[in-house]
């Protein structure tokens, strides 16, 4: 199989290793807005190189992987449709619903297939999870907790094209949500604060907020996120049912001190960041990919879910800002 990457930053870079080992890749071509940076993955890889997408996409191609900038998403997706390849693509799909549907109708046009890049779908602790809300273990379900904390901000430059704080990380949370428990998020009322950095201020931004979501069985979820959490990188998600309690991202690397007396010592290798927690699954959802492009398994993400968790994001956003709840719209 012969694969174009399309975006070689941290992501991308990270993305073309899994895909280089890959057994089922026989070739990869790699392309970046920095031509630099692309020959230089490349050539550590054994890759090809292409100077722009264009040259990229007439590489005789099975299918593409995008890593890109956030901005370009929608239009990538919209070009590899129309050059009949399946794409994978890092989240989001755009910034916003009606560049979103777009994206969708090229792809459903096209009839190629199109999975999104929400990693934690592929994370044992969350396969677990949903295995043990299908299994009935926890009973009736009707508490679940989430968290999602970085240990420092991102760059400024990046917040004024991230979405925001909801958009570009808590979605993580809202797309686990819904797949962990198979309901769909009906209201949401959120909160932020941008007590932190003053870049969050000066972009519009938050660097925490939380959030109440109303599921459509009537299980209540809270959801934290930051950009300011010092102790490490902290993403765990709790469940309570009237039978049990389970928990994912509870491990010796989670960035928890307890002040009990006789609890275990404080984690001495805290998970520094996104990629070191969920490398195996960054590894699980590209071959996953690779299997779907073979027609050997269904989609396991496509874009019908990132525009779910999507609408819940921005339902968050505006009851943010207007101080209020915010019913989550299906359509529109």
């Amino acid at each position: 199989m012969r694969i174009g990457l399309i975006g070689t930053g941290r992501i991308g870079s990270f993305h073309a290793g899994v895909l280089a080992r890959h057994p089922g890749v026989g070739s990869l071509v790699v392309t970046d807005a920095d031509p630099v940076r692309a020959d230089a993955v490349a050539a550590a890889l054994g890759a090809e190189a292409a100077p722009d997408v264009t040259a990229l996409l007439g590489r005789d191609l099975d299918a593409v992987v995008i890593a890109s900038a956030t901005a370009a998403h929608a239009e990538l997706i919209g070009r590899a449709a129309r050059a009949g390849l399946p794409a994978f693509c890092e989240k989001p799909i755009a910034l916003d619903v009606p560049g979103t549907l777009a994206a969708l109708a090229a792809v459903a046009e096209a009839g190629t297939e199109l999975q999104l890049g929400f990693m934690r779908r592929f994370d044992a602790g969350y396969r677990a999870a949903r295995e043990a809300v299908r299994a009935g273990r926890l009973g009736r379900l009707h508490t679940v907790r989430t968290v999602t904390s970085d240990p420092e901000p991102p760059p400024a430059a990046y917040l004024p094209l991230s979405g925001g704080l909801f958009r570009d990380c808590m979605v993580h949370d809202i797309d686990v949500v819904r797949w962990v428990t198979g309901r769909e998020v009906v209201e949401v009322y959120a909160r932020g604060a941008d007590a932190g950095p003053a870049m969050f201020r000066e972009a519009g931004d938050v660097d925490t907020a939380a959030a109440l979501f109303t599921l459509d069985d009537g299980t209540l979820v809270t959801a934290t996120a930051t950009r300011c959490n010092g102790a490490g990188y902290d993403v765990r998600m709790e469940l309570a049912g009237d039978r049990d309690q389970l928990v994912v991202g509870l491990d010796d690397r989670a960035p928890l001190t307890s002040l009990e007396p006789h609890a275990p010592a404080p984690p001495s290798k805290p998970w520094p960041g996104f990629l070191e927690r969920f490398a195996p699954a960054y590894e699980a959802e590209l071959d996953a990919f690779v299997r779907l492009v073979r027609g050997e398994v269904p989609n396991p993400c496509d874009g019908g879910e990132a525009l779910a968790a999507l609408r819940v994001a921005e339902a968050c956003e505006r009851s943010r800002r207007e101080h209020r709840p915010v019913t989550v719209v299906a359509e529109g």
